[in-house]
């Protein structure tokens, strides 16, 4: 007999027991706020996207790499961090904008706009 296997949900909230079961559903909530972003220089993916859930106050992290699939646009080989070229936004945290250098992390920051403009669902949390 096999075991039944239940599909893992995108997210669960770690202050209250909200969860969301997918990426759609997550970025969809209009209790979820893009608040921040703390770069991993070393591998892209592993940087974290900050969102605050505003129905109980927590801010969650995801890992970058599971929303880049939204991009389609070029990605740049050579990082200008440090550079003249760099006007240093990878370096804050509350810095969102999306990133004019040709920079290998510019990428990324275009992802964030992505999430950080994702259409909200006018249907309150839990109700669908």
């Amino acid at each position: 007999m096999s075991e039944l296997v239940l599909p893992v949900p995108f997210k669960r909230c770690t202050c209250c027991p909200r969860v969301w079961e997918s990426r759609a559903a997550f970025l969809e909530d209009a209790q979820i706020q893009n608040v921040g972003y703390m770069a991993h220089f070393e591998d892209l993916r592993l940087g974290l996207f900050l969102f605050n859930h505003e129905s109980c106050g927590t801010t969650l992290a995801i890992k970058a790499g599971l929303f880049t699939d939204l991009y389609d646009g070029p990605i740049f080989a050579e990082q200008k961090r440090g550079t003249e070229e760099c006007p240093g936004y990878c370096l804050s945290q509350t810095k969102l904008s999306p990133c004019p250098a040709r920079c290998e992390c510019a990428y990324v920051r275009d992802v964030l706009h992505i999430v950080r403009n994702f259409p909200k669902s006018s249907v309150p949390a839990g109700a669908k």
